[in-house]
């Protein structure tokens, strides 16, 4: 086995603005790794993200870094131990995932011990405005069956929580706090989303700060997002959350979210298979955590301006599976 490694950062304008508790975005930044064993290729697409101490000279170094090793052969498994979890290995474990498929003729999903990947319906996000903005949004995308609510500004979300659900009366909510509520405003804000059927809540609390969690009424099922990463990282919020949002970039790869989702299953918590904003390369490799998922949050294409080529068809909110020109 000869491969070589190409890595390269790549830009992708986002179909207006995307906005969440953070800051705003017009373009998304990935770095895609690509692995060659003659004709063959594979690659994995990561999203270096800032609130995870990530910058994109960063993650291109630490996949740069691993090109000896992957000439030499190294492969999944050893790569868990070569590399932290983060994008840099997810880019690189999803691109040795793929190769391995291309190599073998034994698609990826068969690989991960499953017999097919059917459609799933996905959330679509809605960013955070004014509430007049987010009802008229919410307007627009009503007749999509699932939608995930920006929120967590200083203020104003309560009546955005009612704002959207007048708009989209008939759609199921997840509301995304991104870690912009607080202890004060905790239960407040739960009691509006139980007042306005929301199915879920995701992270409203800071990681790490979230301890709150585990005293207040929960009348509406919460979420993790920025407290989880892997599987090591489940047991201790058991008593805080009861659903966990994975996502291959905070995994570090499809390898570790495989087992990330199975660990989640048997410690009872219901499971969101998410995504950060991307391409549809970095989509596919996640629908293979989808058939034990409550939740599926794999929209990034569909807020972009434009997909990569070979792209996943959504049917509205449905993503069909991946072709194996994309991946796997």
């Amino acid at each position: 086995m000869t491969r070589r490694l190409e890595v390269a950062v790549e830009r992708f304008p986002i179909a207006g603005r995307f906005t969440i508790a953070r800051g705003s975005r017009t373009e998304i930044v990935v770095v895609t790794a690509t692995l060659r064993d003659g004709d063959l290729v594979g690659r994995g697409e990561c999203v270096p993200y800032a609130r995870y101490g990530e910058t994109i000279e960063g993650v291109t170094a630490a996949i740069e870094g691993m090109r000896g090793a992957l000439a030499d052969g190294l492969g999944r498994e050893e790569l868990q131990g070569a590399m932290p979890a983060g994008a840099a290995r997810n880019a690189l474990d999803c691109a040795i995932w793929d190769l391995e498929a291309k190599r073998t003729g034994v698609p990826a999903h068969v690989l991960a011990g499953l017999d097919r990947v059917p459609p799933v319906t996905t959330a679509y996000t809605l960013s955070l405005d004014a509430p007049d903005a987010m009802r008229a949004a919410a307007e627009k995308a009503a007749d999509r069956p699932i939608l995930k609510v920006k929120l967590g500004a200083p203020d104003g979300d309560l009546s955005r929580i009612r704002a959207v659900r007048a708009g989209a009366p008939a759609a199921t909510l997840i509301a995304d706090a991104n870690e912009g509520w607080t202890d004060e405003n905790l239960e407040a804000h739960l009691a509006a989303c139980a007042e306005a059927g929301f199915a879920l809540v995701e992270q409203p609390l800071k990681a790490g700060a979230d301890a709150a969690l585990a005293r207040v009424r929960r009348d509406v099922p919460i979420c993790a997002d920025e407290s989880v990463h892997v599987r090591d990282d489940l047991a201790a919020l058991r008593d805080r959350y009861d659903a966990v949002n994975l996502k291959l970039d905070k995994a570090g790869g499809l390898t570790e979210m495989l087992a990330a989702a199975a660990e989640a299953h048997a410690l009872g918590y219901a499971l969101m298979v998410g995504c950060m904003l991307g391409t549809s390369l970095a989509m596919a490799p996640a629908l293979l955590a989808t058939p034990r998922a409550r939740f599926v949050d794999l929209d990034g294409p569909l807020l972009l301006a434009h997909d990569r080529p070979d792209g996943l068809a959504y049917d509205g909110s449905v993503i069909r599976p991946a072709p194996r020109s994309l991946w796997g």
